[in-house]
């Protein structure tokens, strides 16, 4: 009796204890990643991405290596970029990939192919 007892108080407790629970809020849906900011090559130059202007710079001396445009590509995670070279005198065309919010795969159409990463709190 004394079981049959102890079993019925813990499921009584175990009820009670669902009915007092609160609703837990919903998951918010995550921030979209942009390529906005601030990212760099393995060479040590500095890529901004901002309101679709572009622009590349030494981290040395702050020279402007190359500039242009950038638009969202046709994928949800492509872009392109037209840009001209300030070295070279050349424009060109990039597409990029943003594989994850810190890294970023692109193709010249040149066929040579580099990888940016974030730089944070950079803009």
């Amino acid at each position: 009796m004394k079981f049959f007892a102890l079993a019925a108080l813990a499921a009584a407790a175990t009820l009670s204890s669902c009915a007092t629970e609160q609703a837990r809020p919903l998951p918010t849906a995550p921030q979209p990643v942009t390529i906005e900011g601030a990212w760099s090559d393995p060479n040590g130059l500095l890529s901004t991405f901002q309101a679709g202007n572009f622009n590349t710079r030494t981290t040395d001396t702050n020279q402007l290596l190359a500039s242009g445009t950038y638009v969202k590509g046709q994928g949800p995670n492509l872009y392109e970029i037209s840009l001209t070279s300030h070295v070279q005198n050349k424009q060109s065309r990039v597409n990029c990939a943003l594989i994850s919010p810190q890294q970023l795969n692109c193709t010249a159409d040149s066929g040579a192919q580099f990888t940016l990463t974030r730089k944070p709190g950079v803009m």
